[in-house]
């Protein structure tokens, strides 16, 4: 069976299977991000039940605390998570956005400070191909240069080439370590280029080269106009291989997730979900329901009325809203909970209107709620 099938088109859009050492996925399918090994208030059995198939861990935290031997020692990170389903790691390179972690970036790979000791690292991208590979991972990423959307076009341009210079070193490091162990890990690049539509080019056709597992569009939903960032993602899905499975990474607004899935994207991660869940913005059938509004103060009703998830199924308005203000634990768990079902729930139904050629119905619908 081939890394990724597709089964059904409409358009642009498909579905299909992806197949890992863990399990396979069908597409198109959101992850929650599991930066530390966990979801924020989630447990791995939460994440289950849910209906998740894939998660996201940041590799390069993990290798700083517990620490590579640690997880290693105690079977890879499924294990150590307890997480049956399929598991991800990124590279680290979105900690360049952060000021936590950012030095700064060399010719050699990224110097990043560890927030817990404060001394400096330098990680190569041969280092974050042994990281993820000790990690076990179903899925590894190359380590990237993602550039800010505030940043100039000549920066931009430099962070084009250092991605794809990186993704060559990686990607060599990578096959070593595969060839070596036989171990089935996929590796996925990851396109950068801004809004530009030449660098843009310029990246999906040089990563192209490399002949990854899959394709991950890096660098957007980073407050662009969402015209500009659906075109980078039609300017680069021309280019890269139809038969390869495209990520977009950091997109978890229903809407924006819908658009880019008409548009060929076949998985997404985001923390976006359970951030505006702990803040009081719920996803419900009917829209974004603000919780913390006065209104619900004394709403018995469930997050949402047509949802039949535990959270909906047991707890009211009233009680979750109280949680949250409270800033108990319990009250982040249940908002979380329900958010990310209804993105597994949103993904299966664009699932099923695609095989049905129905996806811009459901589009159309979907945008008179959120837009």
């Amino acid at each position: 069976m081939p890394i990724f099938t597709i089964e059904h088109r409409q358009g642009k859009a498909r579905t299909g299977l992806l197949k890992t050492k863990t399990c396979t996925i069908r597409t198109p399918f959101f992850m929650p991000v599991s930066t530390k090994a966990a979801a924020k208030h989630l447990s791995a059995e939460d994440l289950v039940s849910i209906g998740a198939q894939a998660t996201i861990c940041n590799s390069y935290i993990l290798s700083l605390r517990p620490g590579v031997p640690v997880i290693k020692k105690l079977g890879g990170i499924g294990k150590f998570m307890r997480f049956p389903k399929a598991i991800f790691t990124d590279s680290g390179g979105f900690q360049m956005y952060s000021k936590t972690f950012w030095v700064k970036t060399t010719h050699k790979g990224v110097i990043f400070k560890n927030p817990f000791s404060g001394e400096r690292l330098l990680v190569t991208p041969e280092d974050s191909m042994k990281i993820q590979y000790e990690l076990g991972s179903d899925v590894a990423m190359c380590l990237d240069h993602m550039p800010l959307i505030e940043n100039s076009k000549e920066e931009i341009e430099q962070a084009v080439q250092t991605t794809s210079e990186w993704a060559g070193r990686g990607k060599i490091s990578h096959d070593k370590l595969r060839k070596k162990q036989k171990n089935l890990q996929l590796l996925f690049g990851i396109t950068q280029g801004g809004i530009h539509d030449d660098l843009r080019r310029q990246s999906a056709k040089e990563l192209k080269e490399l002949d990854f597992d899959g394709y991950a569009l890096g660098g957007l939903a980073l407050g662009e106009d969402k015209q500009d960032e659906f075109r980078m993602i039609e300017l680069q899905k021309r280019i890269m291989p139809e038969e390869k499975i495209c990520y977009l990474m950091g997109v978890g607004d229903p809407l924006e997730l819908l658009e880019a899935v008409s548009r060929g994207v076949d998985c997404f991660d985001s923390r976006f979900p359970t951030q505006n869940a702990r803040r009081g913005t719920i996803f419900t059938s009917e829209g974004k329901l603000r919780l913390l509004s006065r209104p619900y103060e004394k709403d018995g009703k469930p997050l949402d009325t047509k949802c039949n998830c535990f959270v909906c199924r047991n707890y009211s308005r009233a009680y979750i809203r109280y949680q949250l203000l409270q800033q108990e634990g319990v009250g982040f768990r249940l908002a979380s909970y329900h958010n990310l079902y209804y993105l597994q729930m949103l993904m299966e139904k664009a699932q099923e209107m695609i095989k049905r050629g129905k996806l811009h119905l459901m589009k159309k619908h979907l945008a008179g709620l959120y837009e």
